[in-house]
């Protein structure tokens, strides 16, 4: 029971609806099943409490379901404080009883109503600042909540402050010194990750060894351009987050440096910056004993992870209407109370977002480049410029690898930053996948419109907005006659990129403009080669060879407007360094960091130019061994939405290296899973090659520090043969069964969202009317970081979802018990992946070898996700007879692994018994796969 008094109900009637059933509740709480008919009847006749208005709309299917969802009402009360948005989740951070079966949730619906109503008449309601006047807002938008939380909110006796006015602003500080040269003590080191590691915990020699070798990459660099740098694999449960962080700490407080760690998952962000905290209070001195005047540590995104204070302001002042209108406002709640900013991943519920249905969340982010910089009113209190100074001078600074990238090949320029020179690139299995998307090159329509409106400003509806160039930059326009001139031959040649519609028109065969008429040409080449895609519904793809003359002459055309847009930003880039060597009058300190980003975002734009000339001049032209290129129409469920031409490096490990490594003192990779273990062993030489260490004649210290869990009392691998491919009526079936023997706690794994919303339609309302709810990406109208934290609060849900879900999820204890593929997760053979396979050696055998490295990194880390402590138990289980023998060396030394009936594996999920045949004395016959 709860330890405060329960209050009374709120007099106003309740819906929930499950994949099991409806209930509805009255005014007086009186609670009755009834029908999904019934139910929408219901919702349509008056407003009802509910909880997740989207996802009960889906379980009704009923899209256009609304009413008063307890999940926005939270929103208000408490912004910035996470709830998983079940009733159970709902019911623990209010301090109500659980319902015992769902026939009470409307009751506990009309409680938390109630609860959070007296939330917002407490004395100490920590988020009362603000909310007054945001409910005014919200009240003239007609939120439904407004009438019922007005007489719960005081108008407050004086004028409180508000959004713009409560946020801080950053300051400036001067350049951190470069770092001393410090070597780290192994005793030293010994003693920190005790201490990280606190009293009385369990003493691991694999961690300890682990944290001596990652002490390497602080070393002093032995020469300029060659890194010290280890390789280190680290298995589940060795603790190789403290490992790195041991001696992180210790050099970065002695030496009065900056480590940056990099993660590929924003899961594993939330995790590093909870243990950092061990190493680095959030407050304190800092070695010298001086108070910090900023964080020692920060995390750092992409800008398109931040709220912009001006696309905010934008839609509080009509950009947003009806329901946008609402969110908006919520945002404004939330952005005052948030600790960082960040919409995605960070503090924002991820709930929020899609509670509204649209992609608001995008229009609220600087997604597509516009930022004003110093130009911005709110530009003091960014979220952007205040983490960018921040990490400046943090002592950890926690990013993700694409950011890390590319702020090594800028030098950070704008921030005063120095090139991140030593790097923990934790996830380090991802790199390749990184540096492949970081270093790539893509000339398609929605790049191009994009272009378009950065130079130009936005168009029709949103006019007023302050973007584009000559907005921008009206000051420097009016003072000097040849910058004013280039803007205008910008904004000309800009023109003639692709505009609003420009994809209907190439449908309808009347392209306008060189850039829309290449890609009709791309768009006619792509589908005349297609052999099978076209009908499959999927996207196309075509190699960039053997072009016909009008295709190369159509290039040539679009090349030269390319040129014709860069030209006149190179020349405005030049008036712009120009007034910074010999300021006018009128350039303050605010007016020169308007220069300061404008000529920043120049350099991107004409980077981006000259890329896209340069890929198209190649069209036509002999093949460069170095990169592959090809034609697309992107495409999602036969429905165009994008044409393009790309260009991939072969090796994206060389411009890596070269603006990564090279310039660094020290780079830890690490992960449970970079090095490929073949039936032969090891390979350490693939996992160099693709570290970018041989690139620049590296020999990379090599550490191996093996997984302290049990694995094979702890876990079995089965394969189930008797599962035919393509069976989609069978693999149902197989799911609903191996779901209801585990009595729920499984992650089922796909390869085809089109199989996974297969599945999920046909078992998932048998599963709930047995108490075992499925939710599944995709299918849900839920962000796939709040399926996981549903997932992970209650041990009898299960979970459907495809790669996101492959690794980077840690559901530790009893609510993943049993991991489900449906198929052995070979490579999509697109161009790209061809190409690099063919590049991996002559002989078939080679090839054969590249994929199956791929396919048991996949294997690795979903395997990976089953355990992930010592009290863990549980099966993986994949549906496929055709499991070639030589991928089981993915699964950790000693698993039980057996292939079965499904029947038979039935019978052993639930005696819980595990199979007793290790991995390496199997004798089955090998398949082709």
């Amino acid at each position: 029971m709860a330890s405060a008094p329960l209050p009374q109900p709120v007099p106003l009637p309740a819906l929930h609806a499950s994949h099991s059933g409806c209930w509805l509740s009255d005014a007086g709480g009186n609670v009755r099943a009834l029908s999904r008919g019934e139910a929408i009847m219901a919702a349509a006749e008056t407003p009802l409490l509910m909880l997740n208005a989207p996802l009960v709309a889906s379980r009704l299917g009923y899209p256009e379901l609304s009413g008063l969802d307890l999940l926005e009402f939270y929103a208000f009360v408490h912004p910035a404080r996470f709830v998983v948005p079940t009733p159970k989740g709902l019911a623990q951070a209010l301090d109500l009883p659980l319902p015992e079966h769902e026939g009470e949730v409307p009751i506990l619906l009309a409680r938390a109503a109630a609860r959070l109503s007296e939330h917002c008449e407490a004395e100490d309601w920590p988020e009362r600042e603000g909310a007054w006047s945001v409910l005014q807002s919200l009240a003239r938008q007609k939120w439904p909540w407004s009438g019922i939380l007005a007489p719960h909110v005081r108008k407050p006796e004086r004028a409180e402050r508000w959004l713009f006015a409560r946020l801080p602003e950053w300051e400036e500080l001067p350049p951190r010194a470069q770092p001393k040269h410090v070597a780290l003590d192994p005793d030293d080191i010994a003693i920190r990750l005790d201490t990280l590691t606190g009293e009385g915990s369990e003493r691991r020699d694999g961690q300890r060894d682990y944290a001596q070798e990652a002490a390497h990459v602080f070393a002093p660099r032995p020469e300029k351009g060659r890194p010290n740098m280890v390789l280190a694999q680290a298995g589940t449960g060795v603790g190789k987050t403290l490992g790195y962080l041991a001696p992180a700490s210790l050099w970065s407080q002695a030496a009065e440096g900056t480590v940056w760690v990099s993660t590929y998952t924003k899961a594993l962000q939330r995790q590093l910056r909870r243990e950092s905290r061990r190493a680095w209070p959030d407050s304190g001195p800092d070695a010298n004993g001086v108070e910090r005047q900023t964080p020692a540590v920060v995390v750092r995104k992409g800008r398109e992870n931040y709220l912009c204070l001006l696309n905010l302001e934008d839609a509080l002042q009509g950009g947003f209407q009806n329901r946008a209108g609402i969110f908006a406002q919520l945002v404004a709640r939330w952005a005052a109370y948030s600790e960082d900013g960040d919409m995605v991943g960070g503090d924002l519920p991820g709930w929020l977002p899609t509670l509204f249905r649209r992609r608001g969340l995008a229009a609220l982010t600087d997604r597509r480049g516009e930022c004003v910089y110093a130009a911005c009113p709110h530009y003091k209190k960014c979220f952007i410029e205040r983490a960018a100074r921040q990490s400046a001078n943090a002592d950890l600074v926690i990013a993700n690898h694409a950011l890390v990238m590319v702020h090594a090949a800028r030098g950070g320029e704008r921030e005063g930053q120095q090139r991140p020179s030593r790097i923990v690139f934790d996830e380090g299995h991802h790199l390749f996948d990184a540096a492949d998307s970081t270093f790539a090159v893509a000339l398609s329509g929605s790049e191009a419109i994009e272009m378009r409106r950065w130079v130009i400003g936005p168009e029709g509806k949103s006019k007023g907005r302050r973007r584009g160039l000559a907005a921008r930059l009206a000051d420097v326009a009016s003072y000097d006659e040849e910058g004013e001139q280039a803007i205008a031959a910008a904004r000309e040649a800009a023109s003639g990129l692709p505009s609003d519609g420009w994809l209907g028109r190439i449908n309808e065969g009347e392209p306008w403009g060189p850039l829309e008429q290449l890609f009709a040409s791309v768009r006619r080449v792509t589908y005349a080669r297609d052999e099978a895609g076209s009908e499959a519904g999927y996207g196309l793809e075509t190699e960039a060879v053997d072009l016909d003359g009008p295709f190369i002459e159509t290039a040539s055309q679009a090349r030269d407007a390319l040129a014709a847009v860069r030209q006149p930003l190179m020349k405005l880039g030049t008036r712009l360094e120009a007034i910074l060597e010999d300021p006018p009058d009128w350039l303050d300190p605010q007016g020169r960091q308007r220069v300061e980003g404008a000529r920043h975002s120049l350099s991107w734009r004409i980077d981006a130019l000259t890329a896209w000339e340069a890929l198209l001049a190649r069209l036509g032209g002999p093949a460069d061994p170095d990169f592959v290129d090809w034609l697309s129409v992107e495409r999602a469920e036969a429905r165009e939405f994008d044409i393009a031409i790309h260009r991939r490096w072969l090796d994206p490990m060389r411009p890596f290296a070269a603006t990564v490594l090279e310039p660094a003192h020290g780079v830890l990779q690490t992960s449970a899973t970079l090095c490929d273990r073949s039936p032969e062993g090891p390979d350490w030489e693939r996992a160099v090659a693709r570290s970018g260490a041989s690139v620049i004649g590296l020999n990379p210290r090599i550490s191996e520090a093996a997984s302290p869990f049990d694995y094979a009392s702890q876990a079995q691998v089965i394969i189930v043969t008797d599962v035919k491919k393509g069976d989609i009526a069978g693999l149902a079936a197989a799911y609903g069964q191996l779901i209801e023997a585990s009595d729920g706690g499984v992650l089922g794994l796909f390869t085809a969202i089109r199989r996974l919303r297969a599945v999920h339609a046909r078992i998932a309302d048998r599963l709930a009317r047995s108490g075992l709810p499925l939710f599944a990406q995709h299918v849900d109208p839920i962000d796939t970081g709040t399926l996981v934290d549903i997932f992970r609060d209650d041990p009898r849900a299960s979970l459907l979802g495809t790669d996101a879900l492959r690794d980077g999820v840690d559901v530790p204890g009893d609510s993943l018990r049993l991991v489900v593929m449906e198929q052995v997760p070979w490579p999509k053979p697109s161009i790209l992946h061809r190409a690099r396979r063919a590049a991996s050696g002559g002989e078939r055998a080679d090839r054969q070898a590249h994929d199956d490295a791929i396919v048991r990194a996949r294997l690795a880390q979903a395997f990976g996700r089953l355990i992930r402590s010592r009290d863990d138990s549980g099966a993986f289980v994949v549906l496929s007879a055709a499991f070639p023998t030589r991928l089981l060396s993915a699964f950790p030394d000693g698993t039980p692994v057996t292939r079965t009936t499904l029947a038979d594996a039935l019978q052993m999920l639930q005696r819980g018994v595990s199979c007793s045949t290790p991995k390496d004395q199997e004798n089955v016959r090998e398949s082709d796969g």
